[in-house]
This record gives structure tokens, sequence and C-alpha cells, in this order.
């Protein structure tokens, strides 16, 4: 497939076909999801817990991250290659610039923030600098320790308000795309629907732009053994990873995954 860009997300979302990203953390399975037609390859802290065997995401530095986007930039092709700002390496804007530019300098084509509101000041910085930028809301991991643990977010009228203002105004601060995790599925097609920018859900519905999952959580892999709801095992009923792989993209693009059993309710 042809290189995909923003140009390309924008132009999905506008026909209404979804989207397809899976984590991603080195070159073999980059080249594994290009095979499948992968869109979007996201290098996420998730590696902290998933390769390195933390309880969180919170052990992980901005020069690992920097490694594995280098590592998954050897194995692409055709993705766009988004890479996450891991645990308060956007804690300032001066922060925010320097980590950015080590992440893209690395090989990302998009960096990811996790936050609200607060984030549209480094979004509007980042945008004019080139460095376009995925705002992540509803649960976000790094502020584990604040929610009081994984939980789904924006159940409460107020909340939810509030969620679908913040999304309004951190496209008008200039971000790219928007990931939504644990929310809702009904307010998730509401942000869907009021921004120009595509939204990928996880634990999110099915009519978000486009999904994610983490690439061990679809393979069948884990090493608690706690699955989440949103989680699908594409390994079932296949004969190779590669297999699975694409499954996934099918699935995605058929919307037949994610199923009402992989969403939340208000």
């Amino acid at each position: 497939m042809p290189a995909i860009t923003l140009t390309t997300l924008q132009s999905l979302k506008q026909k209404g076909e979804k989207i397809t990203m899976l984590t991603c953390y080195d070159a073999t399975f980059a080249h594994a999801c290009n095979e499948a037609g992968v869109e979007v390859l996201l290098v996420g802290d998730s590696l902290g817990m998933v390769l390195q065997g933390h309880d969180s995401t919170l052990p992980v530095t901005t020069a690992e991250m920097a490694y594995h986007v280098a590592s998954v930039k050897r194995g692409n092709s055709d993705a766009l290659i988004l890479a996450d700002l891991p645990f308060m390496a956007n804690a300032t804007l001066e922060q925010t610039l320097s980590n950015s530019a080590m992440l893209m300098q690395a090989g990302a084509h998009m960096v990811k923030v996790e936050g609200a509101l607060w984030l549209a000041e480094s979004i509007r910085l980042l945008a004019e600098r080139g460095v376009p930028v995925c705002a992540h809301m509803g649960l976000t991991p790094q502020a584990v320790n604040i929610l009081g643990g994984y939980k789904v977010q924006g159940r409460n009228e107020n909340q939810a308000r509030q969620m679908r203002a913040d999304a309004i105004s951190l496209e008008q601060a200039g971000a790219a795309m928007l990931l939504l995790e644990c929310v809702p599925s009904e307010l998730a097609a509401e942000i869907s629907q009021a921004v120009k920018i595509p939204v990928i859900g996880i634990g999110a519905g099915a009519e978000t732009d486009g999904q994610v999952l983490v690439l061990h959580d679809m393979l069948g892999l884990s090493i608690t053994g706690r699955v989440p709801k949103f989680v699908k095992n594409f390994m079932l009923g296949q004969d190779s990873v590669q297999s699975a792989l694409q499954a996934y993209v099918n699935e995605v693009k058929a919307v037949t995954f994610p199923g009402i059993e992989h969403g939340f309710s208000a």
C-alpha cells in the first residue's frame, strides 16, 4: 500500500472507512503489520508492561521510547508511526518540545500525549513547529494513580459534557487526531461526529473512526492473565500470527470488531 500520511487518515474518515492501528515495538512486527495493511503503528509506553514487565507505564523513559521508535522505523515501509510521550515527558513546555523532537528524530511521524484541556498550549506549540499531535483522552494510564485504577471515564453527564468540550478545544488548538480509551460507546460516537479529525477508539465502541489494540493482547499473550473487556483474541481460529493480524484488519474494516460486548455504557 502507499505510505500512510495524515492526509490519508483524514480521507478515510471522510469516506467512512475505518482506520486500523496496533501497538508495535520492533522491526519484525512492524513488517508483519505492514503486510496485513495496518495503517498506524503505535509505539506505546505500554511496552513498559508487555515488554519490560512493569505493573504500569510509569517507569518508561523517553530514551527507551526513542529506541523502540527507531526499531519500528527500520521494519516499517508504509504505516504512519505514532509514538507516546511517556510519563512526565511533557511536564513543562520545554520538556514537551525537546522530548517530542527526540521521538520525531528517531522516526515517529506523530506524537501522542495523555490528558485533557490543559494540553492545548503544548499541542499548539508542537503543531506550529511541525509536530503532529494525537491527544489521548478518557482513561489515561499515566494518570492511573489519580484515577484510582483503570476505570471507564465519562460515565456521568458532567464528565461527558467536559470531555466533548475538551475534544473540540484540542482540535482547535491543533490536534491532528484523538484517541479515546474506555469511554462509553455513545459518548465516543458523539465526539467522533463533533470533530473533523480522526478519532481512534479502544474500549470506546464501534462508531469511532478507527480502532487500536495492544499487539500482545490481540494475539492472546498476557503475563497477568487479566484480559480487558475490550480485547478480542484474534489468534483463535487462525494458523499464524500473520493471519491473526489480517483478521484484525478485516474485522475493523468490516465493522464486525468491536462488538457490543467490547464496549461500555454510560
